[in-house]
């Protein structure tokens, strides 16, 4: 344990408490304001004043009792295509046991659901509905996939076509399983996006869905986001990186949620 975070009781200025909050949030995930008003030994309104501020600054997400650390999953996904691509075809691999003969598939928008789309294969006589120009291109060759394009305008910032048309689309789909694409995921606040029309479009996939499944990178595990999806509950399975950090995933277990981990990269 470090000297600053030894010494955090002694900490009066705002500056200071902050600054180790955000390092808290960084090292371990969610951080409570009781805990914290104890160690700081103020009051636990002042601690959530420093809670509110930095989410203010957007460096965290206000949860009730105290702060998430904000998902870093927030960049355009032109940025997000190339990042991390070993563990995300890992993933995707990790995906492929839950395809039955014959199933509609729900592919949302996502760099790791594009892996997903990427390794699907040709002798399941599968259907794919998707919101996402750039999975629909690359399955549009594929004989051997049934392509259903979602509509509606194209959000450059996540690479998918959101709001009130594409919405009416997905609410005419009965998919068997959604690849439901998570901006943020915690074990308490659920699935997270970070724009209105987002969480919208996310909201009617799992409602048009028998099964949703949520394939995550780790820096994506306990973090939040500005806008809910979906309960842990409604999600039926999690699909993460094979060096996911136990204490994180801990919390996952014995939920409805059903969590697998997938092979090294």
């Amino acid at each position: 344990m470090s000297a600053s975070i030894t010494s955090i009781s002694a900490v009066r200025l705002p500056e200071e408490r902050q600054r180790l909050i955000v390092e808290r949030l960084a090292g371990g995930g969610r951080v409570l304001a009781a805990e914290l008003a104890r160690e700081f030994g103020i009051s636990e309104d002042t601690v959530r004043r420093d809670m509110r501020e930095l989410a203010a600054a957007g460096l965290c997400e206000r949860v009730y009792g105290g702060v998430l650390p904000l998902s870093p999953a927030s960049g355009p996904l032109v940025q997000r295509l190339e990042q991390a691509r070993p563990r995300k075809l890992a993933l995707a691999a990790a995906a492929l046991p839950l395809l039955r003969q014959g199933q509609l598939l729900l592919i949302d928008a996502g760099s790791t659901n594009g892996a997903i789309a990427e390794l699907l294969p040709d002798n399941l006589g599968l259907s794919v509905a998707t919101n996402s120009p750039a999975i629909a291109a690359l399955l549009a060759p594929r004989r051997g996939i049934e392509l259903i394009v979602i509509g509606g305008q194209v959000d450059w910032r996540s690479g998918a076509s959101l709001g009130a048309r594409a919405v009416r689309d997905v609410a005419a789909l009965r998919a068997d399983l959604c690849f439901l694409g998570a901006c943020s995921v915690d074990a308490r606040r659920g699935i997270g996006g970070f724009s209105f029309e987002e969480a919208e479009f996310k909201q009617a996939a799992v409602a048009a869905s028998d099964a949703v499944a949520v394939a995550v990178t780790n820096e994506k595990i306990g973090t939040g986001a500005p806008y809910g999806v979906a309960a842990m509950r409604q999600i039926a399975y999690l699909l993460v990186e094979h060096d996911a950090d136990p204490a994180r995933l801990a919390s996952f277990y014995g939920e409805a949620t059903q969590v697998r981990v997938a092979d090294a990269a």
